[in-house]
């Protein structure tokens, strides 16, 4: 009984102190227990840029989320008007700590 009272105990800690925070964008995500760090992109015009503009959300333990990252934000971060492409680079802690950012190159 013992034995069973510890797993169950042991299994209750790493489901509350695994969190759920998850960093995903692109065209998908994908989630590593410990450490997630990963880019998805895709292209919209083949031409070029020399411009780049981020912008950033985040969150913590998946109860609180802050920031604007859409390709609208990221536009007006590099003072861009035509978008070449998209990229976006996610990033996630042990589940305690996310961010998505989103990268656009254009003109």
């Amino acid at each position: 009984m013992k034995a069973l009272s510890k797993f169950v105990v042991g299994l209750t800690m790493a489901w509350v102190l695994g969190g759920c925070a998850m960093a995903s964008g692109g065209n998908g995500s994908v989630s590593g227990f410990l450490y997630s760090g990963y880019k998805m992109g895709g292209a919209i015009n083949p031409t070029g840029g020399t411009k780049t503009g981020e912008a950033c959300a985040s969150t913590i333990l998946g109860w609180i989320a802050t920031g604007d990252a859409s390709i609208t934000a990221a536009k007006a971060a590099g003072g861009i008007t035509q978008v070449s492409h998209v990229d976006h680079d996610n990033m996630s802690i042990l589940g305690l700590y996310g961010k998505s950012c989103t990268i656009v190159v254009g003109q």
